[in-house]
């Protein structure tokens, strides 16, 4: 067993850590304040590879692991989890292509992610009134001759401003219940495909989030992910993948509050010192760096299980995937909590960035599956065997 990072995650780690610091961190704070990420840095990221990172050469992506992909959104949350979601969802819908999808679709749209002529995907899942409940969907695909006539809508879409190919679950047979939903890929600029509101959030506000309307959307036959019937089972294969990213998201931001809390600490003086040598804040410090550590080795336990799974030397890894979910975005919260509170009255103000990280870290625990449903999730695979 060796818990060190090979040279080539090294490599990759301080590649993304300095552009993170050179293109995103100049500029976070405009994109928190006008509620966007530019293009252009959209465009760059996928230059790099950052849109497409688990997607082979072949298909215009770098080719790397899951294990890479943790580290990079960790690097990149660290300055900015707006832009490190949108980032997260782009490589889901893009790794939702690579593996359910045919040659035909790999190559007609991996290619567009992965040079950043689209400049980002979304996974279409959740409806007014089919959240935590995936399997209650009711956005309809019916068949007509070689088309399918979409109609529903969606709602809290990352990237829907943004995104040039959407993930769509939609229902193709009513009677067959969660076995009768099917995923639809679509392109922006579709007929009959509008992007409604876009929401005003307590956090992440440079990641868009908006409502889908599907009015008689009319799409080829051909755009079927899979098989019909397959929807269910592609969207949980793919939350599994996209848990993960969250994960190493709150990992980010928790480093990103840690580093904030020494800094200050050392800098603040009360009672005539620092407030470093205070054992309330070194505890505090303590405590979080505990839970910043142990939240990375799940996460990075969970992607080391994904790509074992995907190269067919081990079972799913679902459950653990749920764990460092979890755990990570949970300790996320609590880290932010103590960023703030080391911080006092200035943390409660937005001149400091934990005032930031603290709205930012709340939605983890929701989006991708609550962390209820991760309880229910674990539970279930241990109960079962």
């Amino acid at each position: 067993m060796n818990f060190a990072l090979s040279e080539e995650y090294k490599i990759l780690q301080k590649m993304v850590r300095d552009f993170a610091e050179k293109e995103i961190a100049p500029i976070v704070d405009r994109v928190e304040s006008e509620e966007n990420i530019p293009d252009e840095l959209l465009a760059k990221m996928a230059e790099l590879g950052l849109n497409t990172i688990t997607i082979p050469e072949e298909y215009g992506g770098p080719g790397m692991d899951t294990i890479s992909f943790a580290l990079a959104i960790m690097e990149v949350a660290r300055v900015s989890a707006s832009v490190a979601v949108a980032m997260s969802v782009t490589n889901m819908v893009a790794e939702g292509i690579y593996r359910f999808g045919n040659e035909e679709q790999r190559r007609k749209y991996l290619p567009k992610l992965a040079r950043g002529e689209y400049l980002a995907g979304a996974f279409a899942l959740t409806e007014p009134g089919a959240g935590s409940d995936a399997g209650s969907i009711r956005t309809t695909a019916v068949k007509e001759g070689n088309e399918y006539v979409i109609n529903g809508n969606k709602v809290f879409i990352t990237n829907g401003l943004k995104a040039g190919i959407f993930m769509v679950a939609a229902v193709t047979d009513k009677e067959k219940g969660k076995k009768g939903i099917s995923v639809i890929l679509v392109e922006r600029g579709t007929p009959g495909l509008t992007i409604g509101k876009k929401e005003k959030k307590m956090g992440q506000r440079g990641s868009d989030t908006v409502e889908l309307v599907f009015d008689n959307c009319k799409v080829p036959i051909t755009n079927l992910l899979g098989n019909e019937g397959d929807g269910f089972k592609i969207m949980l294969a793919d939350l599994d993948g996209g848990r993960i990213g969250i994960g190493a998201l709150a990992c980010g931001v928790m480093r990103a509050c840690v580093d904030e809390m020494v800094k200050y600490s050392k800098e603040r003086v009360q009672f005539g010192q620092p407030i470093a040598n205070f054992q309330a804040i070194q505890w505090m410090i303590a405590d979080s760096v505990t839970e910043l550590e142990a939240a990375e080795l799940l996460v990075l336990r969970a992607a080391w299980l994904k790509d074992r799974f995907l190269k067919g030397e081990g079972g799913r890894f679902t459950k653990e995937a749920s764990i460092a979910k979890l755990f990570a975005t949970e300790a996320a919260n609590r880290v932010a909590y103590r960023a703030v509170q080391v911080h006092g009255g200035y943390g409660y103000i937005e001149e400091f960035p934990v005032e930031r990280f603290y709205r930012d870290i709340r939605v983890t625990t929701i989006y991708e599956g609550t962390s209820e449903i991760q309880r229910l999730v674990i539970a279930r695979s241990i109960l079962e065997g």
